[in-house]
């Protein structure tokens, strides 16, 4: 892969249920820092890898990028790169990921009233991401505030974002890992969340 230095596109994904604009604030902190931002937006609940992953293959092939993705965005980030290895990707951060399966989301998929809720990312949400051997560098950032409807869903041992378990983001292969006290939807208002994404996109590692 051809490394491009003081790379600036980044490339942002949302979580499932999210929209695109809930990537605002996240992506005005880094562009006030010199990068360029740019949503990738999709379908959470209704589209799953097979529909997604494609056109975000389309999107980063345009140009090299890191990405920056929250919660699901992060399983479809690596589900791209692990089947397009040759992406010009140099860095992605992981915000609250799943990367090792959601037992929230099992929680939603085993009541029929709820398992609608996961739509067709179901699958990649529970199974989760084989241990990363990429080219490219991920970093994951955890929350550990439990504040989040996931909590009455999923049996989390130990610490937990409210939503996902910090034991759940630990994927073997990371350049980076860290815990944050934040919510699963408070890591895209976190100045500190912030500030470590910039770092790792700089340089590899989440502090100075």
């Amino acid at each position: 892969m051809t490394r491009t230095p003081n790379l600036r596109r980044i490339v942002m994904l949302h979580g499932i249920w999210m929209p695109g604009v809930s990537m605002a604030w996240l992506g005005a902190r880094l562009a006030a820092a010199g990068f360029q931002p740019e949503t990738f937006a999709y379908a959470g609940a209704a589209a799953g890898p097979d529909a997604v992953v494609p056109k975000l293959v389309e999107s980063l092939r345009r140009a090299p990028a890191h990405v920056l993705a929250h919660s699901l965005g992060g399983l479809m980030t690596l589900r791209a790169l692990q089947q397009h290895p040759d992406l010009p990707v140099r860095r992605v951060v992981c915000l609250g990921s799943p990367l090792l399966g959601s037992s929230a989301a099992d929680g939603l998929a085993r009541h029929a009233w709820s398992a609608p809720m996961l739509g067709r990312a179901a699958a990649l949400l529970l199974e989760g991401c084989p241990p990363w051997q990429g080219q490219a560098q991920v970093g994951l950032i955890a929350g550990r505030t439990p504040h989040g409807l996931g909590r009455w869903f999923g049996r989390f041992d130990g610490d937990s974002d409210g939503t996902v378990a910090v034991a759940e983001t630990r994927l073997a292969g990371l350049a980076a890992h860290a815990v944050i006290p934040a919510s699963h939807s408070g890591l895209l208002f976190s100045a500190q969340a912030a500030r470590m994404t910039e770092a790792f996109f700089r340089r590899g590692r989440f502090g100075d």
